[in-house]
């Protein structure tokens, strides 16, 4: 009987001790899920910025193209006055 006793006891233990380091792993899971999750507000964060960039980027671009279109106008208008001038 004082086996059988101690067999379940030992078990009982056990089975507590498995809960209990269970329970120590998932708030350590957590502890890093919150981690993870700050990160991504990191790089969230960082898209953010990189698209600002991108747009202002973009501003001088399409004042170039507009540039780059008066220069090419006025190169047809000269064209034009070199063929008219023949």
């Amino acid at each position: 009987m004082k086996k059988l006793m101690v067999a379940i006891v030992t078990v009982l233990c056990l089975v507590g001790f498995n809960a209990r380091s269970f329970a120590d792993e998932k708030s350590q899971m957590t502890g890093e899920k919150t981690e993870m999750q700050g990160e991504m507000k990191e790089k969230t964060e960082m898209k953010g910025e990189m698209k600002e960039t991108k747009k202002k980027m973009k501003k001088p671009k399409t004042e170039m193209k507009g540039e780059m279109m008066e220069k090419k106008d006025e190169m047809k208008g000269m064209q034009g006055e070199m063929k008219g001038g023949q």
